[in-house]
């Protein structure tokens, strides 16, 4: 029998995601549908905040047509900014290629992996077989729109037509057009709760939705107040793999071992450098890039057994702060209490993180008979697979029996988690969930805790206040039915005002006990 012959094929990046949709979010209809907008809105506000001005974004969705196959229905979805815009040389390579974007690097950011929106425009493609267009301009320079294709064999972009609307624009933007086949009726309540969320988080952003029925979502901003851009981070030592070390040798331009160590990694200063080195039985002159794969190496070795490296600096990430997240929630959902607060900077796998936590009570928050958590990291409302969240086991293992609270489930409370880090440990590439990391777990409880001792202190008073107001009202009624008695029997009605008017009533109840 003669042997089969094996045959190996390479498949680029774009073919790749091309094949495997569901690894990013693109699994059905209705959760393509909600990914595509949370992409293109994502990328939409990254480029408003790295203007430094308050995002104005607006989403159109309209139905294009019907599949005569009945298997779903094609939509044409429009989503602007008032963004920085884009140099139009840059356009092609970063609609049209995946894995081509502004954030690998070490920093905070809302992506990873420089995919998402592209991804959204891929699987447009690959659903309708029709291009979709990108306008964009920066501040007095010209509006340039773009008629594009992926070329998914060679993740290359394909500019089928450019044409420049105008020579100057007065301010810059981005809009990107596109159609893709989806299930919005399906999807819309996750969408419009994403939007929704998102306007929690980002309460300086003013947003508009149009679905295809024509219904508008209108989201205000409530601050022009925007956190401050994070900043690009050197790699801490115990966070680095031999890989990474391998790369950062390959191009160094520096020409000793110490000024090698001192240059490409945060917080390390000569002294740890020549300790380091000593460590690792390398001479600290030796030039990095003659270093052997054995020293290479040893050299690793000794910045994963160094104790004292100081530890990753925080100073670089970006939370949103307490008070715009106490203002984005009473913005958006009218609680009668909340409580923000801010956890100091700690560290998980050599990567610094913050986690900001808040609790909100009454006002038109209402029961649902489930936990009601909102979860955020790096400013991305989190929806899908809730109950795999580090945040779920936290709430779920506190006994809020303690904080005057009978169960999350049947009381109008509301938990909010943000956690910002420069590396978030999704489980899934689709960002859905965060891992159960002890380091961070541990900070969301603290964080949740002292709102809720917060929370008690105000249920505390709430129920004084009232216990103190059911007393006043009885007081009330009792004299005046000792009114109406005496009156029968001397003619004369005793002076009951006079005498509820020495007593002070409590907060909300008229004198006169009405």
């Amino acid at each position: 029998m003669a042997e089969r012959e094996v045959q190996l094929e390479q498949i680029s990046a774009a073919d790749f995601f091309y094949r495997n949709k569901a690894l990013a979010g693109f699994d059905n209809p209705v959760r393509a549908t909600y990914t595509i907008v949370r992409e293109l809105v994502e990328n939409a506000l990254d480029a408003c905040e790295l203007a430094r001005r308050p995002p104005r974004i607006t989403v159109f969705m309209t139905r294009s047509e019907e599949r005569v196959d009945g298997r779903g229905t094609i939509y044409r979805l429009t989503v602007s900014d008032n963004g920085i815009g884009l140099d139009p040389s840059d356009v092609p390579a970063a609609f049209g290629k995946v894995f081509v974007s502004s954030k690998y690097r070490l920093m905070q950011s809302r992506g990873t992996f420089g995919l998402g929106g592209t991804m959204a425009l891929l699987y447009g493609q690959i659903t309708t077989n029709m291009p979709f267009k990108v306008t964009t301009a920066r501040d007095g320079g010209p509006v340039e729109e773009f008629e594009m294709k992926i070329d998914i064999k060679r993740n290359e972009p394909i500019v089928l037509k450019r044409r420049r609307l105008a020579d100057a624009c007065d301010e810059s933007f981005t809009r990107v057009e596109m159609h893709f086949e989806g299930s919005y009726g399906k999807a819309r309540r996750k969408i419009v709760e994403y939007l929704r969320q998102t306007a929690i988080v980002t309460p300086y952003a003013d947003m508009l939705f149009v679905d295809p029925d024509g219904v508008p979502y209108l989201f205000v901003r409530s601050t022009d107040v925007i956190p401050p851009l994070p900043r690009e981070a050197k790699f801490h030592p115990k966070g680095v793999d031999l890989e990474i070390l391998m790369r950062l040798i390959s191009t160094t331009k520096t020409r000793t071992l110490v000024t090698f160590l001192t240059t490409h990694f945060q917080r390390v200063g000569s002294k740890t450098a020549r300790e380091v080195v000593r460590l690792a039985g390398l001479d600290p002159i030796k030039r990095p890039r003659n270093l052997t794969d054995e020293e290479i190496r040893a050299l690793f070795r000794a910045l994963r057994s160094y104790p004292r490296f100081l530890p990753p600096d925080a100073s670089i990430l970006s939370p949103l702060s307490p008070e715009l997240l106490e203002e984005g929630i009473k913005k958006e959902l009218r609680p009668e209490f909340v409580k923000a607060v801010q956890r100091p900077p700690s560290v998980f796998e050599a990567h610094p993180f913050i986690v900001e936590t808040a609790l909100a009570y009454g006002g038109e928050l209402r029961p649902t008979g489930e936990i009601q958590l909102y979860r955020f990291a790096n400013r991305i409302p989190l929806l899908y697979d809730v109950s795999s969240d580090v945040s779920y086991a936290v709430a779920r293992r506190i006994d809020w029996g303690n904080y005057g609270l009978r169960s999350l489930e049947e009381e109008p409370v509301a938990l909010f988690v943000h956690i910002v880090s420069t590396k978030i440990p999704f489980k899934t590439v689709g960002k859905e969930f965060i891992a159960n990391k002890p380091e961070i777990a541990r900070e969301i409880e603290l964080g949740l805790r002292i709102c809720a001792r917060e929370l008690k202190s105000f249920l505390h008073r709430k129920r004084r206040a009232e216990m103190a107001r059911a007393r006043y009202e009885a007081f009330a009624r009792y004299y005046e039915l000792i009114s109406e008695v005496v009156e029968d029997l001397t003619g004369e009605r005793p002076p009951v005002e006079k005498i509820l008017s020495k007593v002070r009533p409590p907060a909300g109840v008229k004198k006169n006990g009405s």
